[in-house]
């Protein structure tokens, strides 16, 4: 079996680390030459390490903030409908649109919005649920939740070649690199 041939059964490499640094080095170098298919694991958060990885602005807060937008619009145009166009009753003399009398249900529907927009969003943006990663696959991931360091190299990668990738990989000095099977 050949090199390509392997390559394309592998989701990938990934490299243990013992300390935040040398994942942040080689995360940092891996992005520098081109790797754009590549993720981290680690057992909190690096302030540095997103960057490092590729990751661009966050869009969930426009999701949030579209979703905010159109519960106030739903909730005002709905009170509306019902007060204006479906059903207007003159109370005391009113206005039919008494929009001051409408703000605690728009509030509300602008933040129910928001919020499924949130929660929905961010399953969506995550790829969740997800109940099989094949990064499960390497023994001493489980290691990635307690004082370990990952770094994983998709064979999607445009530049991934396995021994190359490899080799790359093993210069930054993890304690071990391995091949991620599907």
């Amino acid at each position: 079996m050949n090199d390509a041939s392997k390559a394309t059964e592998l989701y990938g490499v990934m490299a243990e680390f013992d300390s935040p640094e040398l994942l942040l080095e080689a995360s940092e170098k891996a992005y520098e030459l081109g790797y754009r298919k590549m993720d981290a694991y680690t057992p909190y958060p690096i302030e540095a390490l997103p960057e490092a990885v590729g990751f661009k602005k966050p869009i969930l807060p426009r999701i949030v903030l579209i979703g905010a937008i159109i519960g106030g619009c739903l909730g005002f145009f709905m009170q509306y409908y019902a007060s204006v166009i479906s059903y207007p009753l003159n109370i005391g003399g009113r206005p039919l649109n008494s929009w001051p009398s409408f703000i605690p249900v728009t509030f509300e529907t602008t933040i129910l919005l928001a919020a499924f927009a949130a929660v929905f969003g961010m399953f969506a943006l995550n790829g969740l649920p997800q109940p099989y990663h094949p990064v499960f696959n390497v023994p001493r991931f489980a290691l990635a939740s307690r004082d370990r360091f990952f770094l994983c190299i998709e064979s999607e990668d445009k530049l991934f070649d396995l021994t190359k990738t490899k080799k790359f990989l093993s210069d930054f000095k993890p304690k071990d690199v391995y091949e991620v099977e599907p």
